[in-house]
């Protein structure tokens, strides 16, 4: 299936950044976008944006989340790749809270190339979804691609999604229909002695 570039009065061509693709209805997922993908961002009417570097976001990007009025979450991972950096745990599972919570929905989430530590966020974010292991790989290599790395596959064989789901008390996971356009993320409010979840 090809993809149809349009013409935007503000933007002009609208691009996708690299690596874009839909996660589940309202996640995206994408390399770091240039300010040639802002008008193709503009089209998603996007609530937030997950950042998983620890670099400053760029001014530019910056005036274009503003005037959008997209909240950023900035969760800095390093990408060191001589050795690797291990995945934080505690990093990640704060980044799943940003993500599940369908108040910041539509969200996109990228890295800088929008394929190991956006590879990492998205498969424990499957494995949340109860997803074989096999498919999770299967789904992190194909972004990956010939980079794809043995310590990134470990993290998210090893993530304790149980966790997570734990510690939710305001946001619950469920699904409606078995194909993946009909899983749906719900949010209700539980009962009302129980602790708000924190997005930290």
């Amino acid at each position: 299936m090809g993809l149809i570039v349009e013409e935007d009065d503000n933007y002009g061509l609208l691009v996708p950044p690299s690596n874009f693709s839909m996660v589940e209805d309202l996640i995206y997922r994408s390399g770091f976008p240039e300010p040639a993908n802002f008008g193709f961002l503009g089209t998603l009417n996007l609530r937030s944006i997950i950042y998983l570097c620890p670099e400053l976001y760029p001014e530019e990007n910056l005036k274009f989340l503003e005037s959008k009025d997209i909240k950023l979450f900035q969760f800095g991972i390093e990408g060191k790749t001589d050795p690797p950096s291990p995945m934080p745990k505690d990093t990640v599972m704060a980044a799943l809270k940003a993500l599940v919570d369908v108040r910041n929905h539509p969200v996109l989430i990228h890295c800088k190339r929008g394929k190991h530590r956006t590879g990492c966020l998205v498969g424990c974010l499957r494995k949340l979804q109860n997803w074989c292991i096999s498919s999770v790989f299967d789904e992190y290599q194909k972004f990956a691609g010939i980079k794809s790395r043995d310590t990134d596959l470990r993290f998210i064989e090893n993530f304790d999604a149980l966790r997570l789901r734990q510690c939710l008390y305001s946001i619950i996971y469920r699904y409606h229909g078995y194909g993946l356009k009909n899983r749906r993320l719900l949010y209700h409010e539980e009962n009302v002695h129980k602790a708000q979840a924190t997005i930290v």
